[in-house]
């Protein structure tokens, strides 16, 4: 079989289009279409099927997908035994990481990687739920992501998980609450309080709502802004208390741990299976760990 249509078939399978899998091949979709074609003559099954105006893989063409993974992965496994002959990792490494995760981890980790000048990462802040962070492995080698610790992981058929960090999250509270004195919180002391929150879907929203339904205690936020620095300064102008991570969260908010509840979110590295044997995102992975295990530490 054809590499480049392999290429491809896995393309279309992680873009859900052929206009889009032209898109990130730099091609036309009527291109797209003819290498698929050629493909399914190549292995004699269809591999994609009519649905709706546009087109979905069959049972074949999915299970045909898995093995290009595998296939593909194994060529990269060659180009880093190659890169390994290289006195120091290089090339470009595209990487995507949530807002908060970017200002606790991105200053760190490119002052870490400064002593690989051959090494160019390229990176991206994009503010993403879980469920988005299998569409974004088409277009970046890492994407940085979190998620509720009681949450299920991500499906690893065709992706690599890398934890980095488990990030507990507190309760802000404008200095001169009443409950600011305590050392810790419990979430019945805050029935009835106005919540700042983030909007459905992302991690912190899923602990909040998970926190309330074990408690009993209603915390449905009064307005949802996922910019966490707004919701400091809101808090801090009394407009209501909110459930945000530790390890960023600003000094002049007044944090309390939550008393008799766990509650916390994991960030994580996701990336196509094979992706990591590259000696330059390994390097990355290396300076990613070496950050969150600075902040965990300290």
């Amino acid at each position: 079989m054809d590499i480049s249509r392999l290429r491809v078939l896995r393309e279309f399978a992680d873009r859900g289009s052929v206009t889009s899998a032209a898109r990130a091949l730099h091609c036309t979709p009527s291109a797209v279409s003819q290498q698929l074609r050629a493909l399914q003559a190549e292995v004699g099954l269809a591999l994609t099927e009519p649905a709706g105006r546009g087109l979905r893989l069959t049972d074949a063409g999915r299970a045909l997908v898995a093995r290009a993974d595998d296939v593909l992965a194994a060529l990269d496994r060659a180009e880093a035994e190659l890169d390994t002959y290289r006195s120091e990792p290089r090339g470009r490494v595209r990487v995507a990481i949530f807002p908060s995760a970017a200002l606790m981890l991105l200053p760190g980790l490119l002052h870490r990687l400064t002593e690989f000048p051959a090494l160019d990462v390229d990176v991206r802040d994009v503010d993403m739920t879980p469920a988005e962070v299998p569409a974004l492995i088409a277009d970046f080698d890492i994407v940085v992501t979190h998620r509720d610790e009681h949450a299920e992981q991500l499906p690893t058929d065709r992706l690599e998980i890398v934890h980095l960090l488990r990030e507990p999250l507190d309760v802000a509270l404008p200095p001169g609450h009443r409950l600011a004195g305590q050392e810790k919180v419990r979430l019945t002391e805050l029935a009835g309080e106005r919540w700042l929150g983030v909007n459905v879907g992302f991690p912190v929203d899923d602990v909040l709502r998970s926190l309330s339904v074990r408690t009993g205690v209603p915390a449905r936020p009064v307005h949802r802004i996922n910019d966490f620095r707004v919701i400091e300064a809101l808090v801090l102008a009394g407009h209501g208390v909110a459930l945000l991570p530790r390890y960023t969260m600003s000094p002049a908010v007044v944090s309390r741990p939550l008393a008799g509840l766990r509650a916390a979110r994991h960030i994580e590295a996701v990336l196509r299976t094979g992706t990591s044997t590259r000696p330059a995102v390994t390097k990355v992975l290396e300076a990613l760990h070496a950050e969150a295990a600075s902040l965990s530490e300290g």
